[in-house]
């Protein structure tokens, strides 16, 4: 569809009497290992593939919030290259009075300082009624499919070394591992069922910090037809700092699209308050526009459903969310005004859960989800692996006779007590509280242990 411009002056306004049409994706070679795309330098405005208009509402608006700037602030606020870019919508918005130069801080014009005017104040507010967004200028839809399909095409693979290191801290089988390896290899779903206390979310915890080896782009906003749809946020993504061996020095110093962010691969675990209406486009009323739904924000990483069960929608209902998207690798989410788009899917969605998976779920939809592993209880060499493990971390000397006592007393005594991987954890930290309080050195002596065990077993 083709948008007609009516621009006056110079520089910006030049495209009077042109039709602008969004720029195509670029076709980008395929990628064989993730580092190997990275966003392409911009040096016009036909570059970013938006709207001049767009952009020079943007910075119409980042003046407006922000007071007296100069075009080099302007650009850093806006995240787009001053030379070629920020100066012509700064020269469009000059030549038609909505700004004035106010004096400067340096030499050359991007130190120049601008200030509204009455008129342009007008239509700043005009811009702040259809959005407030005045963050980093955003990239087209189109751009951000294209990114996210050209950087997962290759497959992520970990190998046994690698699982067992992350898994080193915890007390793994072999043939655990065996389960667990190919299940993150997929790429795709993965379901930790079993009792609670026995380390489902520390294995899906440990999976996401290989996830995280890997890097990644992702634009800070995506444009959709005008509409601004916030993707980063600096909770759920954890930026890679340029140093010596990043893309822009390699490239001689030269910069990529400063729209983009280079961050390690995202783990986002969402658990009991998860709701239906959290998996679409969240509209903000107030500042009008749309934050992205956590699975958008996993793109490209893992999603980790804890509790899953325990959510305020059926189970049912929250599998069926995901069929589609985990068998075409596509989701669609809703715009406010009914309209539908097309995300990529290329998310490592995690179900973990304590409750029984029959009671969840019936066969036909569990066969959906790829892998399936139940974590049981550990059993007493375990047990006793895990009981060293804790000591050894928490400076407790371990005895034999002292985890002996407790089996025999507060396990084997009680018919329907059983040894949970996280037990030994929690009992050595009751027995540092009450060791620190008696002001005795902590030990594995009877007398702790009951008093351990006491305060921390409940009969149900």
């Amino acid at each position: 569809m083709l948008k007609q411009l009516s621009l006056k002056g110079k520089g910006m306004s030049d495209l009077q009497g042109h039709t602008w049409q969004p720029r195509k994706s670029r076709q980008i070679a395929e990628t064989k290992v993730y580092a190997d795309w990275s966003p392409p330098l911009i040096r016009t405005v036909e570059d970013t593939g938006l709207n001049p208009i767009t952009i020079a509402d943007l910075v119409l608006k980042r003046l407006y919030t922000s007071g007296v700037m100069s075009g080099y602030e302007v650009a850093q606020r806006i995240h787009l290259p001053y030379a070629g870019i920020v100066d012509q919508a700064l020269d469009y918005l000059k030549r038609d009075k909505y700004i004035e130069i106010r004096g400067t801080g340096g030499l050359g014009e991007g130190n120049w300082q601008y200030l509204m005017t009455s008129k342009g104040t007008s239509r700043a507010r005009e811009a702040m009624e259809r959005s407030q967004y005045t963050g980093p200028c955003p990239v087209p839809l189109e751009d951000y499919i294209t990114a996210m399909h050209t950087q997962n095409q290759v497959q992520f693979t970990v190998g046994p070394e690698a699982l067992k290191k992350a898994l080193e801290h915890l007390t793994i089988t072999d043939e655990m591992l065996s389960r667990i390896g190919p299940a993150v290899n997929s790429g795709r779903s993965l379901f930790l069922y079993g009792p609670p206390g026995n380390g489902k979310t520390a294995i899906a915890e440990a999976v996401g910090s290989l996830v995280r080896k890997a890097d990644l782009w992702i634009p800070y906003a995506i444009d959709v037809d005008g509409d601004i749809v916030r993707v980063f946020d600096n909770v759920n993504h954890h930026v890679i700092e340029a140093d010596k061996d990043s893309v822009a020095a390699k490239s001689g110093g030269l910069l990529t699209d400063p729209r983009w962010v280079h961050i390690r691969r995202p783990v986002i675990i969402v658990g009991g308050e998860l709701t239906m209406k959290e998996l679409d486009l969240v509209w903000n009323d107030t500042q009008r526009f749309y934050e992205a739904p956590p699975q958008v924000k996993a793109n490209g990483g893992m999603f980790l459903i804890d509790d899953f069960g325990r959510q305020q929608v059926s189970p049912r209902d929250l599998l069926n969310r995901w069929i589609v998207p985990l068998e075409r690798q596509a989701d669609f989410l809703t715009l406010r005004t009914g309209l539908k788009i097309e995300m990529p899917f290329y998310v490592m969605v995690v179900f973990s859960t304590n409750i029984p998976p029959k009671g969840l779920v019936d066969e036909a939809f569990l066969r959906r989800i790829r892998h399936k592993i139940e974590v049981k209880d550990p059993n007493f060499d375990q047990f006793r692996q895990i009981f060293i493990k804790v000591c050894e971390a928490k400076q407790v000397p371990y005895d034999d006779a002292g985890l002996k006592y407790l089996i025999k007393e507060w396990y084997l005594k009680c018919d329907d007590r059983s040894m949970r991987a996280v037990h030994p954890r929690d009992l050595v930290d009751h027995i540092l509280d009450l060791a620190r309080y008696l002001g005795v050195s902590p030990r594995l002596s009877k007398e702790l242990i009951d008093h351990a065990a006491s305060a921390y077993f409940v009969e149900l």
